[in-house]
């Protein structure tokens, strides 16, 4: 066996049985071989028998190459992963596996924008964009992931099945957990307009939002898009597709919502991953304070 043979393997593992993201499928690859080729590894019991010591002097090496915190952990995780799949390949205890912590990584918190800006960035887009259509389809994108929370990567992968909309939309999130998510009448609407005026066949199965050519859209015709508009409006560089899920989950709380709707809404796994918003909206209120109170 191998190195390119263990790492197809993970892959598999990753994308097939995990059914992760391709992006993280991607990043979790990019660290095994990375490990891997450091090693000289070909044979999953000798990745399985790496402690502790080995691993950390991996680690050290790449910080010595540049890598900031956030990545560090991010790697250190993805090679825990992997080493305990080597574990399991060998037929070894997963206890056996090295024990260690990543480096303190300090939470940012969300950035969300106002509704007035999220509307304006949606409505933005469609004015500027190259032809009616394609204007309608960026509108229908980014409000979905305003009015309904979606990530782009959800929004991108629904199927043209799924039209016409209903009161009600299912999607499919990360590790395939799916979740039922209310659409807004004026989400319904900018869809349809989409639907309506784009110049493809909408086959059932088939991707519902195109490119100009007509294959799936990508996601950095968006980000693209939304950037235009950011500098049109004279937005900060937060302000970016992932932000309008932010303002989604932001709005819904300062309006009364409670944590575990919210947590179902977006899809998050745990309730650790919603409560961040609590923090946004009091930092929110903060700026309020400070900006209008006559002493502060």
């Amino acid at each position: 066996m191998s190195g390119a043979d263990l790492l197809a393997e993970w892959h598999a593992h990753l994308a097939h049985a995990r059914r992760r993201s391709p992006h993280t499928v991607r990043a979790y690859v990019a660290a095994a071989a990375r490990l891997v080729a450091a090693l000289d590894a070909e044979q999953w019991p000798a990745l399985a028998r790496i402690d502790a010591a080995t691993l950390r002097q991996h680690l050290a090496m790449r910080r010595g190459e540049g890598l900031a915190n956030t990545s560090a952990a991010r790697e250190l995780s993805a090679l825990k992963a992997f080493l305990a799949f080597a574990r399991d390949r060998a037929g070894i205890s997963e206890d056996a596996g090295p024990r260690m912590r990543g480096p303190r990584v300090k939470k940012g918190i969300p950035r969300p924008v106002t509704p007035d800006d999220a509307v304006g960035i949606a409505d933005m887009v469609s004015e500027a964009a190259g032809a009616e259509w394609i204007g309608a389809r960026d509108r229908a994108v980014l409000l979905l992931l305003y009015g309904a929370g979606l990530r782009i990567a959800e929004a991108l992968s629904l199927t043209a099945d799924m039209l016409p909309l209903g009161e009600t939309l299912r999607v499919t999130g990360k590790g395939a957990k799916q979740r039922v998510v209310p659409v807004l009448p004026v989400v319904r609407d900018a869809v349809d307009l989409y639907a309506r005026s784009q110049p493809f066949v909408l086959a059932p199965g088939s991707a519902l939002f195109r490119g100009e050519k007509g294959g799936p859209l990508s996601p950095g015709m968006i980000q693209k898009a939304m950037a235009r508009a950011r500098i049109a409006l004279g937005l900060p560089a937060s302000a970016t597709p992932h932000a309008l899920r932010h303002s989604f989950a932001t709005h819904l709380l300062g309006a009364g919502a409670d944590l575990r709707s919210l947590q179902e809404l977006l899809g998050h796994a745990s309730l650790g991953s919603t409560q961040i918003y609590t923090q946004v909206d009091a930092a929110t209120l903060l700026d309020t304070y400070r900006s209008a109170h006559p002493r502060a």
